[in-house]
């Protein structure tokens, strides 16, 4: 409670505003990676506050929102067979894939389970000798540590009936990408706090040199954003592009290396696709040669599964920040959380899902109780 109180102070907010409002002399356009911190903004007002000269795009940093579709509906298949128990965690339940998702595969029969943890799966696995227990392993950087724990444990203790479909990706070969798009306005980004808790800065300055775009490593609430923003904004004013660390409390330099090491043993780098954007190189992770055989793609022969996004939408536009929610023609009509078109409007952490929790329809203001400074 302490850091949530600390980092939600109404006075100490309006200071960083301020300072940003002083600071602002031309318009900028930020991207915010992580689909927890558009959460965040979207919630507190805070893209409502900044001066108008600064523009907040939202990225493609939810890691359910970029699943592709094709792993999607690998995982329907693999759900489906009678001999399988099927873990994942309860934000990927409603996904659409082609023509259902989790949810319809649980309600035709299929052994689908919500956990709470890898490991809860591999228990699962370990008092069900008879079954296959697949594990649906997505996410960034962040949740791939306790899925390569967990293959790791599966294979030290000899549990054979238990494998991982793993779609995990890697957030510096994305803004790599974006930042190669044609279409691409970001000047500046506010990287995702969590993944370098786990992973450290060090593959940033490249990218920040490259670029000369500023990266910096920001927390979730309301005063890290605002702070995040602020540092952003005097590192453009000023013609710099550096990697600022302002969540020292959570990231050191080096990162973490127990979970690095884990990372490089149990996974090697792959080309990856993402949902609505397409194949980035050397931006995922797959299960090394000597854990393949915990690969549940491999072992259930679902790699040819190809498929194509439905046409109504627009999240892939909406991930690489080309377009807000609210002005694709799906949005809140044919695209709702209850019929969701894509990830982006059922995801805990999409940018589809926040603007229509929090009212964003059509460029509506937020209620005056999620400001920050309220």
């Amino acid at each position: 409670m302490k850091y949530i109180e600390e980092f939600q102070n109404p006075q100490l907010a309006q200071r960083l505003l301020d300072d940003i409002h002083a600071t602002v002399t031309r318009p900028w356009a930020l991207m915010e990676v992580c689909g927890g911190q558009t959460h965040s903004i979207i919630r507190h007002g805070i893209d409502q506050l900044l001066p108008e000269h600064v523009e907040l795009i939202h990225g493609p940093g939810c890691p359910v929102c970029v699943t592709p579709l094709e792993v999607i509906d690998k995982a329907l298949e693999i759900a489906s067979r009678p001999e399988v128990v099927f873990c994942s965690f309860g934000d990927m339940l409603r996904v659409p894939g082609t023509g259902r998702d989790l949810f319809r595969v649980k309600s035709e029969g299929g052994d689908v389970r919500v956990v709470y943890s890898p490991l809860d799966a591999l228990r699962i696995a370990q008092q069900n000798p008879e079954r296959q227990v697949v594990f649906f392993g997505i996410g960034f950087e962040t949740t791939a540590p306790p899925n390569a724990m967990t293959v790791y444990q599966a294979r030290r203790l000899g549990i054979r009936n238990f494998s991982l479909l793993v779609s995990h990706v890697r957030v510096p070969p994305a803004i790599e990408a974006l930042m190669l798009s044609p279409d691409c306005r970001v000047q500046g980004f506010l990287a995702a706090g969590h993944v370098c808790s786990v992973m450290g800065t060090d593959e940033y300055p490249e990218l920040a040199e490259r670029f000369a775009v500023p990266i910096v490593v920001t927390g979730f609430e309301p005063l890290d954003i605002l702070e995040g923003v602020r540092r952003t904004v005097r590192q453009l004013e000023r013609g710099e592009h550096r990697v600022e660390n302002a969540y020292p409390r959570a990231v050191r330099p080096e990162g973490n290396p127990a979970a690095k090491a884990m990372l490089e043993d149990v996974f090697e780098v792959t080309d990856r696709a993402w949902r609505g954007i397409g194949v980035i190189p050397d931006s995922g992770w797959r299960l090394s040669e000597r854990y393949r055989e915990y690969d549940a793609e491999h072992r259930f022969t679902v790699g040819g599964i190809t498929t194509e996004e439905p046409a109504a939408c627009r999240s892939g536009e909406v991930l690489q920040g080309l377009l807000k929610p609210h002005e694709c023609e799906a949005f809140g009509t044919l695209c709702t959380p209850r019929n969701p078109l894509g990830a982006t409007m059922v995801s805990n952490e999409g940018a589809c899902a926040a603007y229509y929790l929090y009212r964003r329809l059509g460029g509506a203001t937020a209620p005056k109780e999620t400001s920050p400074v309220a």
